[in-house]
Order: C-alpha cells, then structure tokens, then sequence
C-alpha cells in the first residue's frame, strides 16, 4: 500500500514537472513564430529570433527566482496563501513593466563596460546574446537549488564576461566591478540592520508592553504611516519618474502628504481592529496583515517597473541595432519587446515561483505577520538610502538579509532571555522552590521596564551570594544558545552570491565564442 502511494506521489510529481516545462516551451515556441513573423528573414532575422527567445527564458527565470523577495515573508507569515500572492504579484509586475518600464532602457547595464570599445554591430550583438544567455542559464541553475540571487548582478556578470571576451580587459569599468562587489555586503547589511531595527522598535513599544492593545493602538498607525512614506517615495523614485520626472524632495513630501492622510485613517480601523482582539502579543500580528498584503503588491510593480529591463534591455538593444545597424547604449523598447518581459515574469514566477517564495518565506526563519512587515520596510528604505548615496544595491539582498535580520535578532533575544531566567534560578538557589516560581511568575509578567528593575536589583547584591562565577556564567550562555535560523541556508545563499557575477561572466565569454564561431565566415 505504500509502495503504491509512493508511485502514485512520483507520478503526480512528474506529471507537474511536465506541466510547468510544457507550458514554459509553449511559451518560447510563441515567441520563436511571433518574431518570425515580424522579420525579413536572414542572418538578422535569424539573431532577432533567437535574441527574443532567449529574452523570454530569462525573463521567465527573474519571475522564478527574483519575485519570491516581494511576497515570500507575506507568505511565510501566512498574511496573504501562495496561491494568492501569486497572482498579485504577477499581476502588479507585468502593470510595473507595461506601465512604469519606460519607453527607453539602456542596454550596457550598470555602465560595466564601454560600448566605444565594442568593435561593431555583429561583435555587439553577439555580445548581448551570450549576456543575456549566461544569466538565464545562471539564474535557472540557482533557482534549482533553491537560492535567491540578484538578477541585476547576473546580467552585470554576463555583460562583463561577454564584454571581455569581445575587446579585452580595457572595456571593463573595473571602479564600477568594485561598487558591485561592494554591494554584496552593503545590500543585506543595510537590509538586516533595519528590518531587526524595525522588529525591535515593535517588540519593546507594543509585545513587550502590559497593555499590549492600547500600545497596539497607539503604534501601530504610526508604523503604517511609516511604510506609507517609504513605499509612496520608492515607488516615485523607482517606478513614477519613468512616466514624470520627480524630484527626491518631492517625492519625499509626497509621501508624507500619503502618510498623513493613512495615519488618520489608520486610528480609528485600528481602534476596532483591537476591541475585537484579546490583551496578547500574538494578536497584534493581525493588525499587520493588509499593510503586508499592499507591501507585496507595491514591491511586485515597482520591480516589474525596474527588473524587466534585465530581461528586455539586451534584447531592446539587439532589435536596435539591427534596424538601426549600429551599436546602441539607449534603445527604444517596442510594445511587443516589453510585453516578452512582462509575460515572461508573470509566468515563471506561476510556473517556478512556489520554490524559492518558501525559501524565502519559511525555511530560512520562521515568520509572522510582525517580522514580514519589517522585512518589507526594510526592503523599501534602504533602497531609498542607498539610492541618494549613490551606493549600488540589490533588492533580492535586501530582502534576504532582512529575513536573516530578523531571524538573528529572535536568537539574540531568546538567548538573552533564557540567560536571565537561569541567572535568576541560580541567584535564588537557597529559597524555596515555591518562591523561585513566584519570582520567574512575576518577572515574565512584567513589562520591559519593569524586568529591567528586577534584574539591576538583583545584581547590586554582593557577587558572593551568586552561586555562578562569571567563566561559569560565559558556559551557560552557550548552553543556552539558539538557533533560530538554518546556518546551511545561510552558506549556500552567500556563496550563490558570491559567484553570480564571475560565474555568469564566465558562461557569458564562453556563449560569446561559440556564438562568433558559429556566425564566423
């Protein structure tokens, strides 16, 4: 009987497996005979049809692997099903690329290599398709194994591979190489900095208060008045100023107009959102749930409105140069161009998505709806930090290192916490049980104030009276150690990380002369 369940189970998973590549083939395949369709044949032709499809994998590999950083935490929290932040992202990315891509994109992304140097038209165009192959196949690769990696830096790493591969060293912009490669440290620093920041404001206004309803209520619309102001300014930084040209101040004071206007609409929905919930910490998780689900569809169209470029700028700059017959450093993006990328995102995140969103969402750390909103805080304003310090950063390691944040900060507190009860055990070993339990029953009762009085005046007492000398002390702080995040998650994303730009520039050199054998008189 379970030998038969077990066959049953595999074929049930093989028969998905089918689904999903069908209908990504079935997708590529449209876009082999539409393209075909709007060339005059010939080896141009030929190049723009394959440029196309490989535009169309690609952007099928950032929906797989890129989108899960906007709705992972808002799954994992359980604040919106899998099913649902699904088609709310694929919905907000594809209006992010139709509406807010832009009419032209810059094909040598990140200025990683100068196009003076490219040789001429064929070398440029061989030079973006191994680029934009190389990602794919990269990118492909790391959502197999299950790790979430930058897209930009993909196609930051092709270019620069490919680029080498056609005029040498000397066409790298090695300072820009070096901001990159800063940026895989700054990225989910500033990101884990600032979600653990965010969690830890929460945790001492409002779980670790007595009354943790009337807290709630006086904080709670603040902190969504908060993430109105950030998510209005990142998206008229990363989304608006593509259709209007605007300004930072100005979108600063716009989204202050907007959290003004949500703070007051916030009191009075919170006020009945807490008459109806019990005096615990774990019902104030409820009151982030809608924040959390607005937070997942803003971040979906503003990354549409930006990442689609890392899929359609190669091939935007491709179809440029055939039609114009030189090499293109700005091209104009065809309807049908943006429409590839916009599909092409919208389908690999329903086809593959569901992998790396509980990746991100539930096997690093475990999330609630508090930790998620944190996340998603932090992944909007370090963005609009880093954006006017000129710092460059990427939002897939915003988002992870703010699930790391997070996790971190809940072992550091859960290991402070049970350092203090055992102290307290400890200090009070000559008493009665029964008064011990009274103690530790009165400490867990109190606020975070009140524990820190009780503490403080514990240890003013004389340290003879202690039964623990401190080297005994340091031991038990590593008894009590925690982990609350997976370490062997933690190393095969850092790796992945380290390896996307040489990796992919690697397979990008190796695209570039194949391609240029083939195409070769």
């Amino acid at each position: 009987m379970l030998r038969t369940e077990n066959i049953e189970s595999a074929v049930q998973r093989n028969r998905d497996e089918l689904f999903r590549f069908g209908t990504a083939l079935i997708f590529i395949v449209g876009i082999m005979l539409f393209t075909i369709v709007r060339t005059d044949g010939g080896i141009d032709g030929t190049l723009l049809v394959v440029a196309a499809m490989i535009g169309g994998y690609m952007a099928m590999n950032i929906g797989a692997n890129d989108v899960a950083n906007n709705v992972g935490p808002a799954v994992g929290s359980h604040a919106i099903t899998l099913t649902g932040a699904i088609v709310i992202a694929a919905f907000f990315e594809a209006g992010g690329a139709l509406v807010a891509g832009g009419d032209v994109v810059g094909t040598i992304k990140s200025g990683i290599i100068d196009p003076d140097l490219v040789a001429d038209r064929d070398t440029f165009i061989w030079l973006m398709i191994a680029a934009l192959l190389a990602a794919a196949v990269w990118l492909n690769f790391a959502t197999a194994v299950g790790a979430p990696v930058s897209t930009t830096h993909s196609i930051v790493g092709g270019v620069l591979g490919a680029g080498i591969a056609a005029a040498g060293w000397n066409i790298a912009d090695w300072s820009v190489v070096g901001k990159i490669a800063a940026s895989w440290v700054i990225s989910p620093l500033m990101g884990g900095l600032i979600a653990a920041g965010f969690l830890y404001l929460i945790k001492r206004t409002i779980t670790y208060q007595n009354d943790v309803l009337g807290s709630a209520n006086r904080m709670v619309p603040v902190l969504v008045a908060i993430m109105a102001w950030a998510f209005s300014t990142y998206l008229m930084l990363k989304g608006v100023k593509k259709i209007i040209a605007v300004s930072f101040p100005s979108a600063v004071l716009i989204g202050v107009l907007l959290a003004i206007v949500v703070f007051l609409m916030m009191r009075p929905y919170i006020a009945r959102q807490t008459a109806k919930l019990e005096n615990h910490k774990t019902s104030v998780n409820e009151l982030f749930t809608v924040p959390l689900i607005f937070a997942a569809a803003l971040l979906s169209f503003a990354h549409g409105a930006n990442d689609v470029a890392n899929a359609v700028g190669p091939l935007a700059g491709i179809n440029d140069a055939i039609i114009g017959g030189g090499v293109s450093t700005n091209a104009a993006i065809p309807l049908w161009v943006m429409a590839v990328g916009a599909i092409g995102i919208s389908l690999g995140l329903a086809l593959y998505g569901p992998k790396l969103i509980r990746t991100v969402g539930s096997e690093i750390t475990e999330l609630d709806k508090m930790r998620a909103f944190c996340i998603a805080m932090a992944a909007a304003i370090t963005v609009i930090i880093a954006s006017q310090l000129g710092l460059p950063v990427s939002s897939t390691h915003i988002a992870v290192g703010g699930v790391f944040g997070v996790g971190f900060l809940r072992e550091y507190i859960k290991s402070s916490y049970a350092r203090m009860l055992n102290e307290i055990r400890e200090h009070h070993v000559d008493q009665e049980p029964e008064a011990v339990d009274a103690f530790l029953e009165k400490f867990e009762a109190a606020d975070v104030a009140k524990k820190g009085e009780m503490l403080r005046a514990m240890k003013s007492q004389a340290a003879s009276d202690r039964l623990l000398g401190k080297q005994e002390r340091r031991g038990l702080g590593r008894v009590h150690r925690v982990e609350l995040v997976k370490r062997n998650l933690l190393l095969r994303i850092a790796a992945a990380w380290i390896i996307t730009v040489p990796l992919a520039a690697v397979l990008a050199a190796m695209f570039f002369f194949m391609i240029r054998g083939m195409l070769l008189p």
